[in-house]
């Protein structure tokens, strides 16, 4: 075995199945889910921004979106969206704007702070970036691959 293939297979458990069952992914992206949001929501609030204000600083990264819209996409009530879109509002991380399809919808958009803030909350996830750093790059486009096949976007 060439020592490029004993620190490839060091990287890996050491008990990993050939052909992993549903029951065993569903366990490891639990775990891999609860821990990338162990570090988001840690990094947020080294921000002084909670999880949810976070969250909604990272869908409006894409792009704008629909206080309706954002509602739906986080999964809450649309008054809690107004509160916490308030909130970033006071600290000049989005603005809201007419909608240029439609103007009786306002949209909201990250500030230019408010895009620095999230960038900035990403930087700070140690876990994350870590267990990323650890993937070359052909293990990185495999595993966006892999992740845009299984949660389509």
């Amino acid at each position: 075995m060439s020592k490029f293939e004993v620190l490839k297979l060091s990287r890996y458990p050491r008990r990993m199945p050939s052909t992993p069952s549903k029951a065993q992914l569903m366990e490891l992206l639990a775990h891999s889910v609860s821990t990338h949001y162990a570090d988001f929501t840690a990094a947020a609030a080294d921000m002084s921004l909670t999880s949810s204000q976070a969250k909604t600083l990272s869908v409006l990264r894409r792009a704008p979106a629909s206080m309706r819209s954002l509602a739906v996409t986080l999964s809450c009530d649309a008054s809690n969206m107004t509160g916490i879109i308030d909130r970033l509002e006071k600290r000049d991380l989005v603005h809201r704007e007419v909608s240029a399809t439609d103007r009786r919808v306002k949209n909201v958009a990250l500030t230019e702070a408010g895009e620095k803030a999230i960038d900035t909350i990403r930087e700070r996830m140690e876990r994350t970036q870590t267990g990323l750093d650890q993937l070359s790059d052909d293990e990185r486009a495999e595993l966006f691959r892999l992740l845009t096949v299984v949660f389509p976007h």
